[in-house]
């Protein structure tokens, strides 16, 4: 029986510093997504699953869309799970250049549709973005909030639309805030210290190994 495939998509969050080279201390980054492919890589060593980071600082779905033939078809996962969207809300609220048109739902719609066309087999995990008020989102918190909201929903929309899982995430950044401040999980509003992706990861396999696309 061949192993199970799961790959990580996403931006800064996802790629976590991880290496670009076959170094398997590194390759996974520092992130959610190494918590999660340490903790069923342990349980399930029987069965021997592979988890691949694709995930690239500073992406936006676009960005994704760009190199999915290189970073998803080519590796032909059984599992995909992408979280993207902050980078797409930050250049729209700091107005630059390359936020000029807001391409999120088009472009994850796009890409949701082609994947299921060339990987007709794969599921499909979507983890909804999320921020908390502190740092540069502190600064502007009402633009970053009215359009991550509007992400948030889309991102919903589209896991129902696909039939894929949906991860929410925001509610649980929001609940942990009662236990220590928003800094403590988001150092700057939006990427999580290491309590945070610990956070983000507990929640991912809460969601996920209670679904149909459990890994095992």
């Amino acid at each position: 029986m061949s192993s199970m495939r799961v790959l990580f998509q996403g931006d800064s969050i996802t790629d976590g510093g991880r290496s670009r080279n076959n170094d398997l201390n590194h390759v996974l980054g520092h992130g959610y997504a190494y918590i999660i492919a340490s903790r069923l890589g342990n349980e399930l060593a029987e069965r021997r699953p592979q988890f691949f980071n694709r995930g690239i600082s500073g992406n936006r779905v676009s960005d994704l869309y760009a190199r999915w033939n290189e970073d998803a078809f080519h590796l032909r996962p059984d599992l995909i799970s992408i979280l993207i969207g902050v980078n797409d809300a930050g250049r729209i609220v700091n107005g630059e250049p390359t936020g000029a048109t807001d391409r999120f739902e088009r472009a994850y719609r796009h890409l949701l549709a082609e994947t299921q066309e060339v990987l007709p087999a794969a599921g499909l995990v979507l983890c909804e973005p999320f921020i908390l008020r502190t740092g540069v989102v502190g600064e502007k918190w009402e633009a970053w909030h009215e359009r991550v909201a509007r992400y948030q929903e889309t991102v919903h929309r589209l896991a129902d639309e696909f039939e894929a899982v949906f991860v929410p995430l925001q509610a649980t950044f929001d609940a942990a805030c009662g236990r220590a401040d928003a800094s403590y999980w988001l150092w700057d509003g939006v990427h999580p210290t290491a309590a945070g992706h610990d956070l983000l990861a507990g929640q991912w396999l809460s969601v996920v190994q209670q679904s149909r696309l459990a890994i095992c």
